[in-house]
C-alpha cells in the first residue's frame, strides 16, 4: 500500500434490519458492526464498491 492511498471513515447512521441481504453483508464486510461504529477503510476498488452499494446507509469522510 502506498501512502497516497486514500482512507475513509464510515459511520453507519441508518440500521440495515428490513435490508437486502447483499447489502447486510457489504455493511458487515466493510468492518461496521451496530449503528454509529465507525472504521476506517481504505480505498480499495473493492471497498469503494461496497460504500457505493450501501451509501445510504454510510456517512463517508476522506481522511
Amino acid at each position: 500500500m502506498t501512502e497516497t492511498t486514500k482512507q475513509y471513515r464510515l459511520t453507519l447512521v441508518r440500521s440495515v434490519a428490513g435490508r437486502l441481504k447483499n447489502h447486510q453483508a457489504c455493511v458487515r464486510g466493510l468492518g461496521l458492526r451496530r449503528m454509529n461504529h465507525s472504521v476506517i477503510v481504505p480505498g480499495t476498488p473493492e471497498n469503494c464498491g461496497m460504500i457505493n452499494k450501501v451509501s445510504y446507509l454510510l456517512c463517508v469522510e476522506e481522511l
